[in-house]
């Protein structure tokens, strides 16, 4: 059973940079493709940004394409996100994913969850 702790979140202003970590534990992180969704209030979970468990080829959803960058420290079981230029729109409880096989944008799709870490972005 594979746990996955996020950390990082907090209280920003637009413009702002942000950097979000996922810690994962009970397994080995390089085991299991890696990814962060967000869900915004009223709104349904979404996909952010995956990176894949053996070459590290990464993927992002259009509206952070070029903000934000997605990395892996396989040595520390950690996956973060690096997020630049926050804009409003940006503000949602971020949630780290894991997936044992190949790596998917669609949240039914994945097979651990973190608890979420809150980012909010005042303009």
């Amino acid at each position: 059973q594979v746990q996955l702790v996020e950390s990082g979140g907090g209280l920003v202003q637009a413009g702002d940079s942000l950097r979000l970590s996922c810690a994962a534990s009970g397994g080995t992180s390089s085991s299991y493709s890696m990814g962060w969704f967000r869900q915004a209030p009223g709104k349904e979970r979404e996909f952010v940004a995956g990176i894949t468990r053996r070459f590290g080829f990464t993927s992002y959803a259009d509206s952070v394409k070029g903000r934000f960058t997605i990395s892996r420290d396989n040595a520390k079981n950690t996956v973060y996100l690096q997020m630049n230029s926050l804009k409003s729109e940006d503000t949602a409880v971020y949630y780290c994913a894991a997936r044992i096989s190949m790596w998917s944008t669609k949240k039914d799709d994945m097979d651990y969850w973190g608890k979420g870490t809150l980012v909010t972005v005042s303009s």
